[in-house]
């Protein structure tokens, strides 16, 4: 949910593979796992469906 939720930030694939020390390919095939899970095609409808899933929560901040 790391990937998910770094994503839904804004962070790029290599960002968030930067600071998750794994590689920018390991990125790509959680999320392709994701949106496998969630049945959507691109990083919007899976930060969209997992908001209203509960899966994230927005911050106040």
């Amino acid at each position: 949910m790391a990937v998910l939720r770094l994503a839904a930030q804004g962070w790029t694939n290599k960002a968030i593979a930067a600071e998750l020390q794994i590689s920018d390919r390991t990125v790509q095939g959680h999320l392709a796992n994701i949106y496998g899970k969630l049945g959507v095609t691109t990083r919007t409808e899976a930060v969209t469906k997992a908001l209203k899933l509960g899966w994230l929560v927005l911050d106040d901040a």
